[in-house]
This record gives structure tokens, sequence and C-alpha cells, in this order.
């Protein structure tokens, strides 16, 4: 079960990545016309916004219905948008945008594969488990690898058209493979009460920051990392495709280390250590070193420390929260995330184009890590001693 929804969520989130790697080349070839940074910024965030601000109600659906049942509906559903992008909105800015807001309900899958791997495991399994699960996150990096390539290959429908056919694939077999843990508590009450209850847990108002940072950071990465690497660092589009990916794979390669070290070590320390690094990563890349120095250092290690404080974040969530209330807390959380992601790039976009330097953004991200890490080791420290007392 944990292998078959942790496939779904890559499925899921490399078609919601669909549109970030072409970023650069719709620039490159004014296929949309002429298009600024902000543009360019805004066309990939839509779909971060949309999957982030969805996941609120997925996640309350499936504390309701499952994932044997919400999975194979979100995958199902991926599929529409990535068709009308590949037959209608390849050469309109305004339909492109229409398609990847649709696009974004394929980011809501983390709300529903999270309630539904943290039922089948024992609490002390339980950061591992759904840090295997996040690892699905790589469906961005292979967008990353794909998509551009494909374009560049096959024709600027290929990525589409192939990425509609594997969720119409997965959405069948989950259908047919997937089952809820036995014993799982239905919730009873409306799924507006549901929402409400659940903001109101502090763990789950201390998650959302937490997660904004960590996860934000990643996002904000993974969707505006080629857009960055090309125009500071004068990288082709596939060369820095490449490099995204390799950002990606780092991150989510930490992810399920970050959920076991949560398990063995506790939250705390990992979220801690993750959140120093980044505070010190961003600072230097704000510097715009060159990529053969200490650049090369600063991004690998930040993707490292925001894979793992995603992690840890879930491992957290586990330890101190209700599993009936693990979908709605879930759900609250990742929307904090993916908004996390959503506002980096278009500050990003918006200062490079009026100081031509992307530095302010990066010092931004340093500045934003720094309480995220006075945060975890006070107020955070507190809620999870709280739960231990009890």
């Amino acid at each position: 079960m944990l292998a078959a929804a942790t496939l779904g969520f890559a499925v899921t989130f490399w078609a919601w990545a669909l549109i970030s790697p072409l970023g650069p080349l719709f620039r490159t070839t004014g296929t949309l016309g002429t298009l600024t940074e902000s543009d360019v910024a805004l066309l990939v965030a839509v779909p971060v916004v949309v999957g982030s601000l969805g996941r609120i109600i997925v996640g309350g659906l499936t504390d309701r219905y499952g994932g044997r049942i919400m999975f194979p509906i979100i995958s199902g559903v991926t599929i529409l948008p990535v068709l009308f992008i590949a037959f209608f909105a390849l050469d309109s800015y305004a339909l492109l945008l229409v398609g990847g807001f649709v696009l974004g309900i394929a980011g809501t899958s983390f709300a529903v594969g999270v309630p539904f791997v943290n039922a089948r495991f024992p609490p002390e399994k339980r950061g591992l488990a759904i840090g295997i699960f996040g690892a699905g996150m790589g469906g961005t990096a292979i967008s990353a690898l794909t998509t551009v390539k494909l374009t560049e290959a096959l024709g600027a429908k290929s990525p589409f058209l192939i990425t509609a056919a594997v969720p119409a694939v997965y959405a069948v077999g989950s259908w047919l493979i997937l089952r809820d843990a036995p014993g799982r508590v239905v919730p009873t009450t409306s799924l507006a009460s549901r929402i409400s209850a659940n903001s109101k847990l502090a763990i789950t108002r201390q998650a959302c920051l937490l997660y904004a940072v960590a996860f934000g950071g990643y996002v904000a990465f993974s969707v505006y990392l080629p857009a960055y690497l090309k125009t500071a660092h004068e990288l082709t589009p596939a060369s820095a495709a490449n490099r995204m990916a390799g950002f990606v794979l780092i991150a989510v390669l930490m992810r399920p280390i970050g959920g076991w070290l949560a398990d063995k070590f506790g939250a705390i320390p990992v979220l801690a250590t993750g959140f120093a690094i980044v505070v010190v990563g961003a600072g230097i890349s704000a510097g715009a070193p060159p990529l053969h120095g200490i650049g090369t250092i600063a991004f690998p290690a930040m993707a490292a420390a925001l894979g793992s404080g995603s992690g840890a974040t879930f491992a957290l969530i586990a330890k101190v929260t209700e599993p009936s209330r693990v979908g709605g807390v879930t759900g609250l959380v990742g929307a904090a995330g993916g908004l996390g992601g959503f506002v980096p790039p278009l500050v990003m976009g918006y200062v490079y184009g009026r100081t031509d330097s992307y530095a302010i953004g990066l010092w931004m991200l340093s500045v934003t890590a720094a309480p995220a890490l006075v945060l975890t080791v006070t107020v955070v420290r507190r809620t999870v001693q709280g739960q231990e007392t009890h």
C-alpha cells in the first residue's frame, strides 16, 4: 500500500510540475508572445497555489472517504487539464493560465496519501513511512528531466500526451489495488466543522509555519530554479532543468531520511538543523557565487535541509495528532507549504524585474528561516513535550 500510494503521489506531481520547466523555453521561443520575468513566475506559480489550497478540502474528504476512493479520483481528474493544455493552450498565455489553474488539482494528492499511509503504520514507524511516501514529490524531477527534452525532440504536445496516459493507468490500477487500513475511524461531522476544529489545534498552526518554510522553500526552488539559473548564470534551458532535477533529487532522498531521523532522535533536532543550514545557505547564495565553487555546495545543502525538514514536519504531525484527524491537519499544513512556495517565485520575479538581482529574494529566504529555527526550539518543542506528558 505504501508503494502504491508513493507511486500515485509521484505520478500526480509529475503532471503538477509540467509547466515549470517550460517557463524559460516560452520566453526564448516567443510562442506565447513577449513574456516578462513576472509573467513566467505567475505561469509556474498558479498550479502551486491551487494545488495547495485544494489540499484543505481533499485532506478532509480523505478522512471521510479514504485513500482508496480519493487516489483514483484525483488521478483521473488530473488527465483533463493535461490534455486541455496539449490541444488548446500551448500558444495562448491566457489559456495556459486556465489549464495551469485546473492542473493544480494534481497537487492535492499529497493530502490523500499522508492519512492513507499514516493509518497503516505504528507510531514509531510513521515518520519513516510518511517520509518514503513524501519522496513521491520526486515526480517533479521526472518532469524536469523529460519535459524540455521531449518538447525539443518530439514536439510541444508530446510531454503532455505521455503524462496524460500515466495517470490514466494509475487511476485504474489504484482502484483495483488500494485498500484502506482495517479499523479506519471515519469522522461523522461535516467537512466544514472538521476543517474549523483542525485549524484550532496548536500543532496545526505550528506545523503550518514550519512547512511553509521547509516545503515552501523546496517548491519555490523546484519551480523557479530553471529561470534563476538561466538568467543569473546564463545556463541553457536543458542544463538549468538538469541542475534543478539534481536539487529535487537530493531533497526527495532526504525526505524519508528526515522522517527516519525524526523517529529515532525526535523531529525538533532535525528541523532545527535544517533551518540553520537554510539560513546560512541562502545567505551565501545571495552573493551569487560561481556554480563551480561554493555555489555548488550551498544549493545541494539547502536541498538536503529542506527535504529532511519536510519529512520531519509530518513525523511531528503523526506523533501528536489523532489518526482520524491526520488527513484534515495534513490538508491545512500541506496548503501552507504549497502557499509558501507560491509567494517566493512571484517576489523573485518582481524584484529581479526592478533590480536585475536575485540577492534580495535569497536574503528574504535566509531571514525567514531564522524565525522558523527559533520557533522550532521554543514553542514547538513545548508542544511536543506537552503531548509526551499526556
